[in-house]
């Protein structure tokens, strides 16, 4: 991994961090935006939907009970945070929890996209409906989660959202089964280009 990737992917982060008036509700409400983090070589990206309240609070990605639970998960196939980069489509957290407008998810598309060119992980894992759509519009998590998917050169394996299985208790052992088959997906992904030719929900 070169310094400069490492130093563009601190840039972006402090421009996130920075980033007001553009009028977007999350953007001007939330107490911290939320960057992203991780391992700047990860071979996997997991892409959430967007900052929780305690993630406004610290501005961590996936700090509260979502994210220990995605500890949890990672640690059942041998990995760490460290070890993998993690970040949401929203960068700042929308009012209440509600859900992501389509503005707001093209608003917020650049960001993610760089994140995940410079990254450049073998495998991306959005994590619920929202991450999906931005990725792979059309598909749907209940139909494809744990399945590996390629397009235009990167592999996708869509999983259930954390939170949606705080919320349905058996939706635990579908995440666990699914994290069990990422280390199968990873060393059948090719690495990807350059480029992530994809465009999100259109405002």
């Amino acid at each position: 991994m070169s310094a400069a990737v490492e130093r563009r992917l601190a840039e972006l982060a402090e421009e996130i961090r920075g980033h007001r008036g553009c009028g977007f509700e999350p953007c001007e409400t939330c107490l911290h935006p939320v960057p992203g983090e991780g391992s700047a070589s990860a071979e996997i990206a997991f892409v959430g939907e967007a900052p929780g309240a305690r993630e406004d609070r610290e501005g961590r990605p996936f700090v509260g009970p979502a994210g220990q639970l995605l500890d949890r998960l990672l640690q059942s196939i041998s990995l760490a945070r460290e070890d993998v980069f993690v970040t949401n489509v929203l960068k700042a957290r929308p009012p209440g929890n509600r859900d992501p407008r389509p503005g707001e998810v093209f608003h917020s598309w650049p960001w993610l996209k760089e994140q995940v060119e410079l990254v450049r992980p073998r495998l991306v894992v959005p994590l619920g409906r929202y991450a999906l759509e931005c990725f792979l519009p059309g598909a749907r998590v209940s139909v494809e989660h744990g399945r590996a998917i390629r397009q235009a050169g990167w592999t996708y394996v869509p999983l259930y959202h954390p939170a949606a299985a705080l919320r349905m208790y058996p939706l635990t052992e579908t995440m666990l089964a699914d994290f069990a088959r990422l280390p199968e997906h990873l060393a059948a992904a090719p690495e990807p280009p350059a480029e992530l030719i994809v465009e999100p929900l259109v405002a």
